[in-house]
């Protein structure tokens, strides 16, 4: 994905209110941004963290820039957490997410479960696999150097998502989690079960059941964000 206008360099002055930032432009404006980020962004939101902002498009958007990407030590961090199943639903259509292949029909945000939204849902299946349900996590924590941790806060929301991809296995679907590194310094990847313990538990039962956990990485520059490679999904 190529943003659509190119991007404004600049100085994270702070984020506050969750989704405002106070920026620094390179020409010495200082502006407010969106933060399309409900997460804590831990080790994101340093002041004086380099950012890339896009402008806003819609007109009637409140603030006119957009909070993209921040620079932690050498690796660019894509924070718009309105991207990742964006980036999936390519991925899966060139061909990179190669576990998600062989499917005729890609359908998104459709309804099921409790009350509940599934990010992706495939279906025709060219050899006979069973519907998918593609549940998409953004991960842009980083505590060691080389693995990615989800969650950033606790998150019941995640939790639920994790119970309802198991029902659906039990009902003969097939059901996958997939997180999305919007960073390229990873390697490996892992859940942050000291930050959420209940999510932890909850992927492992989901696991048990036969949900699939994958997680990919991606390549990031102030000119787009594209789904990378497979890295491996560690046990706690």
């Amino acid at each position: 994905m190529n943003f659509e206008h190119e991007l404004f360099h600049g100085t994270l002055i702070k984020r506050y209110k969750r989704f405002l930032a106070d920026v620094k432009l390179d020409s010495g404006e200082i502006v407010t941004a969106h933060c399309a980020n409900s997460g804590s962004m831990m080790g994101l939101k340093d002041e004086g963290n380099e950012v890339w902002l896009s402008p806003a498009t819609n007109p009637k958007a409140k603030l006119n820039y957009k909070w993209e990407i921040v620079v932690v030590g050498d690796a660019l961090v894509g924070i718009n957490t309105s991207l990742p199943n964006k980036l999936v639903e390519e991925a899966i259509l060139d061909g990179t997410i190669e576990e998600l292949q062989g499917y005729e029909n890609l359908r998104r945000e459709m309804k099921y479960g409790e009350n509940s939204r599934i990010d992706l849902f495939l279906s025709g299946s060219r050899d006979g696999k069973p519907d998918c349900y593609v549940e998409v996590k953004s991960v842009t924590l980083s505590r060691e150097q080389g693995i990615g941790e989800f969650p950033d806060a606790v998150t019941s929301r995640g939790t639920k998502h994790l119970r309802e991809l198991g029902n659906m296995i039990e009902q003969g679907h097939r059901s996958v989690m997939l997180y999305l590194a919007q960073r390229s310094d990873i390697n490996n990847f892992k859940v942050a079960s000291d930050i959420d313990p209940a999510y932890a538990d909850a992927l492992k039962v989901a696991k048990d059941k036969g949900v699939e956990a994958y997680c990919y990485k991606c390549k990031i520059s102030p000119s787009g964000i594209k789904a990378d490679r497979n890295v491996p999904v560690l046990d706690n």
